[in-house]
């Protein structure tokens, strides 16, 4: 029996596993950097399998690092199980937590053959936080040789435009009066926020292709008769590169400076999370993958006929940044929806999506086994050339 039917066959016994876990997590919907449930029962899943288990790493509550073998190639995958507010497991990281988990319980199986150790980081927040990058910050990284992960979606892609983001609120401060009798010795933070917005969507005329600039009202005021003293909105912008990012952070920057210049408030802006960066796929692993994934039935056609990658930003960016990685898309049947809708959450759980989990499992073993058993492409991941 080949390497790769031993996967198959090791992911067909953990099959039932597996699914259970990602209806579990998507059950138990969960915000970043409070993860507990999930965080639980995938360690618990991997303790039972023979992995050792490292709790709260990186100074995060729920954050984890699990290994097992004692082979020179380290391979890691990665495991997000962090929910949105209100829309619950619309990004279907219930389905990348499963799949990370089925891939290392099926590598682990082979590690000894293929010469590897398996890796598993529980990595929070990936939802604006990037509790990747604090395990990247603490050193955990550091001895990876390349990490691994599929994320679901409506399409079969290879990859995404991964987009460098960072996301912040500002708020506007201004000074209570009254709206009737007298408006004048008020200041409207809401008015420097509406400056604001129509500012920026001038500029949008002017921003270089793949700058982006999103935001949504956090508080606008509490009652129509009262100027109102204070408003705060969330902001995200994203570029191709950090280095993008930053000169058009100068250019919002501005809006804001006008604003609370034209209005007499001021602002304050505080930054939420950390800044992800642009992402580099390793090509010669996402050949294997592609490989993996097409020997279970799956299509490329759209990466082949040349259709523009969806835009996304990930803090599995940050870790291509310091070890090779890949982060494909799987597709799974969510009737017309696109991530982060509910009708997504809701097909995170179904058929299709618990297929999803399988053949991610499958497919991100065999990509990681087939590394390991190259030896140009195992002499270069040794070596931490890219």
């Amino acid at each position: 029996m080949t390497v790769n039917d031993r996967i198959r066959t090791s992911i067909a016994d953990y099959a039932a596993e597996l699914i259970a876990l990602s209806h579990d997590i998507h059950a138990h919907p969960e915000v970043g950097y409070h993860e507990f449930h999930a965080a639980k029962v995938t360690t618990e899943l991997l303790e039972r399998h023979g992995f050792a288990v490292e709790r709260e790493i990186a100074g995060l509550a729920t954050a984890f690092r699990a290994t097992k073998g004692t082979g020179p190639l380290r391979l890691s995958f990665c495991v997000e199980f962090d929910a949105l507010p209100d829309v619950g497991h619309a990004c279907g990281h219930n389905i990348i937590a499963a799949s990370s988990i089925g891939a290392a319980l099926a590598l682990a199986d082979v590690a000894d053959e293929v010469g590897a150790t398996v890796v598993v980081f529980g990595t929070p927040c990936e939802e604006g936080g990037g509790g990747k990058i604090d395990i990247i910050n603490a050193g955990y990284f550091d001895d990876i040789h390349a990490s691994f992960m599929v994320h679901p979606w409506p399409t079969e892609r290879l990859g995404a435009t991964c987009l460098a983001v960072v996301a912040f609120d500002v708020t506007f401060h201004g000074k209570e009066a009254h709206a009737s009798a007298a408006p004048w010795e008020g200041v409207n933070a809401v008015d420097a926020l509406t400056l604001t917005q129509v500012a920026i969507a001038l500029l949008r005329q002017h921003l270089r292709p793949g700058d982006q600039v999103h935001h949504m009202v956090r508080e606008g005021g509490s009652y129509a008769n009262i100027i109102p003293a204070k408003a705060v909105a969330q902001f995200m912008c994203r570029s191709v590169s950090s280095e993008r990012l930053a000169e058009l952070r100068l250019r919002v920057d501005k809006c804001f400076q006008a604003a609370a210049l034209a209005t007499g408030t001021t602002y304050d802006i505080d930054i939420l999370g950390h800044e992800f960066s642009h992402m580099e796929s390793d090509i010669e692993l996402l050949a294997l993958y592609r490989d993996a994934a097409e020997s279970l039935g799956r299509s490329f056609a759209l990466d082949d006929a040349g259709e523009a990658a969806p835009t996304i930003s990930t803090d599995m960016a940050n870790v291509s940044l310091v070890t090779p990685s890949i982060h494909p898309l799987i597709k799974i049947d969510a009737g017309g929806a696109s991530n982060h809708q509910p009708a997504f959450a809701a097909a995170c759980v179904t058929p299709s999506a618990d297929a999803a989990v399988t053949d991610g499992s499958i497919a991100l073993a065999q990509t990681a086994a087939a590394a390991a058993a190259n030896p140009q492409i195992r002499e270069r991941l040794l070596a931490g050339r890219r």
